[in-house]
């Protein structure tokens, strides 16, 4: 019995690490210069006046109530990918990337979408553990957007999203991209 209970620990803390820190690539077309990460239940809408205020396109990040809108450098093909992971990532080389955010979204339903605009296509879905989560979104290569206002095929920002238990939901920039 010891023998098959110490089994089943293994087996438990095997399947749990292979769960953690796990990495989902995304590649799709969106428009108005925007994605969605979204808990499946969210009700809001974001075309609210309080949802893309001047603060959250400032610091490209609108939240509110399950739902964040990623503000993305392109207008059509966004790449990126997304990492849960159990605790931040500490050591950040902010000259990696030009631009970098976080903020909080509560995931009531265990299920994180990643969502086109304005057809909020489901592009991928997440399955966590139910609860309150930081996302830290890294913009990268911003300089190879030619025209922020059409889909060009030299486009190529890259968006890297990790997200992590915590109960932080205020927004705050860590870097911030110039537009000039």
């Amino acid at each position: 019995m010891k023998k098959l209970i110490a089994l089943l620990i293994l087996i438990t803390g095997f399947c749990s690490a292979q769960t953690q820190n796990m990495t989902h690539t995304f590649n799709f077309y969106t428009e108005y210069n925007q994605f969605y990460l979204e808990d499946k239940e969210a009700k809001m809408d974001s075309n609210s006046n309080e949802f893309w205020t001047d603060e959250a396109f400032e610091a490209r990040f609108a939240a509110e109530q399950g739902i964040i809108a990623v503000g993305t450098y392109c207008y059509g093909n966004v790449k990126g990918e997304i990492t849960v992971l159990q605790n931040p990532v500490k050591n950040i080389d902010y000259s990696l990337y030009d631009h970098v955010v976080e903020g909080g979204i509560d995931i009531s339903s265990g299920e994180l979408l990643i969502m086109d605009c304005p057809t909020s296509t489901v592009e991928l879905t997440i399955k966590v553990t139910p609860g309150k989560y930081r996302v830290r979104v890294y913009g990268s290569n911003f300089k190879s957007v030619a025209e922020t206002d059409l889909a060009n095929e030299s486009d190529n920002d890259y968006y890297k999203i990790e997200i992590w238990p915590d109960d932080k939901m205020e927004r705050k920039v860590l870097k911030q991209f110039s537009y000039r």
